[in-house]
């Protein structure tokens, strides 16, 4: 592809030229043209650029330990109130209780998913 880029062929040239050499196993239309604007750009990767990505500012250890603390006073809230009381997301407090502290949903009661025999005398 990058060959008829330098020898200045279309994008619908190049594709035409990739069906009769590869049949079926060519690239869709749309990913031709995708890489053939990339190769005229000067661009030498195919892939996606990066990214930006926000970094997570509600799974912090204070966030942490305040769910815990939360959870542990009471355990019959649900996970709504405790992103309420805690003014962060529901998702941010699911995971922050599913990963970090291994809890699951029973009965309505927040409780660690292996109880041990003393949490189980509770």
């Amino acid at each position: 592809m990058k060959f008829c880029v330098k020898l200045r062929k279309s994008s619908t040239e190049t594709y035409d030229l990739l069906k009769k050499v590869y049949g079926d196993e060519c690239p869709s239309h749309t990913q031709v043209f995708k890489w053939f604007k990339r190769f005229k750009e000067r661009r030498e990767e195919i892939g996606d650029d990066q990214r930006p990505s926000n970094p997570s500012t509600s799974k912090t250890d204070a966030n942490n330990e305040k769910v815990s603390e939360i959870v542990r006073q009471n355990r019959c809230l649900n996970i709504r109130a405790v992103a309420e009381l805690m003014n962060i997301d529901k998702k941010t407090v699911r995971q922050i209780l599913h990963n970090n502290f291994n809890m699951k949903k029973v009965c309505l009661k927040m409780v660690p998913r292996l109880l041990t025999p003393e949490q189980m005398e509770i």
